[in-house]
């Protein structure tokens, strides 16, 4: 089904009222190429776009919106694993409780993040001290131009924090179009952040931990469907055991995790926090009063409102800790997607 310049707010969490010239929905490889080629063939500018839960559109969009709607999910097992094959268009929240609810433990902790399983990969998803590079078991990926498709293994995929490959070599031009996940029969639990580190891991279910992390989610972060946003703005940042050493001896009681490569990941909500930024409003832009990390519309933000909150807090958060924090969402203009740091800088 194609449409004209309509809008795009119901497609966008962060309710952003803005249009793209053409939407279009493809439920197969074989629509993805064909509504490439047609873009191509008009000269338009093309996004894909999942569930629209990481974009902040800037402003409208002058080409093609195609949603990715590949669905499926299929099983299979051996003496260890089970290895599940996910249709990119599938709702990240719904594999999760798939896979759960037929006994299968491994993504509980990622439960309720919003958006298509197709991205998940892309911005290397994570929550409470799991991410999807540690059960993703390979990426298939679709050239548009070409119509060739390839499957890489996670390795390939060169996942980082909120990083991978797909944001560099694959992120023109290519679509994923599923995703394989492996869960170990021989399940650990992980239970080092928040509510879930009071859980007893000797007898704790995946089922329990799951219904933390809804309730943990539910009572920090607005719901998307009442409030728009897109969960956490910026990324926790990444700095050096120096710079992290200096920063702890002034504030000895601020979160911090150590990484295996030397440098430290600091709590970007509790850096928000500490500038008092809680609440603060840009017209109808905000932040979060429950949770820092989270910018709010509150009802006819603009994306340049956001944009502007945005600035706003990340030059008082490197005012005051000599760290600048980068975006998690992508800034979507109107020929497509823009280097956010440049937009904040």
């Amino acid at each position: 089904m194609m449409m004209h310049a309509v809008p795009v707010k119901h497609l966008n969490t962060f309710g952003i009222d803005a249009t793209a010239r053409e939407i279009v929905a493809a439920g197969s490889e074989m629509d993805l190429l064909a509504r490439w080629q047609e873009a191509q063939e008009k000269a338009l500018p093309v996004l894909l776009l999942g569930g629209g839960s990481n974009v902040l559109f800037l402003e409208d969009f002058a080409g093609m919106l195609l949603l990715n709607r590949i669905m499926g999910i299929s099983v299979t097992e051996d003496e260890k694993f089970w290895h599940i094959h996910a249709g990119a268009g599938e709702d990240w929240h719904g594999l999760v409780s798939f896979t759960l609810d037929r006994g299968m433990a491994g993504l509980e902790n990622l439960a309720m993040i919003p958006g298509r399983t197709g991205s998940a990969p892309i911005q290397n998803i994570g929550a409470y001290g799991v991410e999807v590079e540690s059960v993703c078991e390979y990426v298939d990926l679709l050239e548009l131009n070409s119509g060739v498709k390839k499957r890489l293994s996670a390795a390939e995929c060169c996942f980082g924090y909120r990083d991978s490959i797909f944001k560099r070599d694959y992120r023109d031009g290519y679509a994923i179009v599923a995703v394989g996940f492996i869960l170990s029969k021989s399940w650990h639990p992980v239970l080092t952040y928040g509510e879930l580190t009071r859980l007893d891991s000797e007898r704790v279910t995946p089922r329990e931990i799951f219904d933390t992390v809804c309730a943990m989610r539910r009572a920090k972060l607005p719901d998307p469907a009442i409030v728009g946003n897109a969960g956490s703005f910026f990324k926790n940042p990444l700095v050096s055991a120096e710079t992290a050493r200096n920063l702890l001896r002034k504030y000895p009681d601020a979160p911090h995790y150590p990484q295996p490569t030397g440098e430290v990941k600091l709590a970007a909500g509790w850096l928000i926090d500490q500038c008092a930024m809680k609440g603060f409003r840009y017209g109808a832009a905000a932040v979060h009063e429950k949770q820092a990390l989270v910018l709010i519309n509150r009802g006819q933000a603009t994306g340049g409102d956001i944009a502007v909150l945005a600035r706003h807090v990340r030059r008082q958060v490197a005012e005051k800790f000599q760290v600048w924090l980068e975006p998690e969402v992508r800034f979507i203009a109107a020929q497509g997607e823009v280097d956010a740091v440049e937009v904040l800088s």
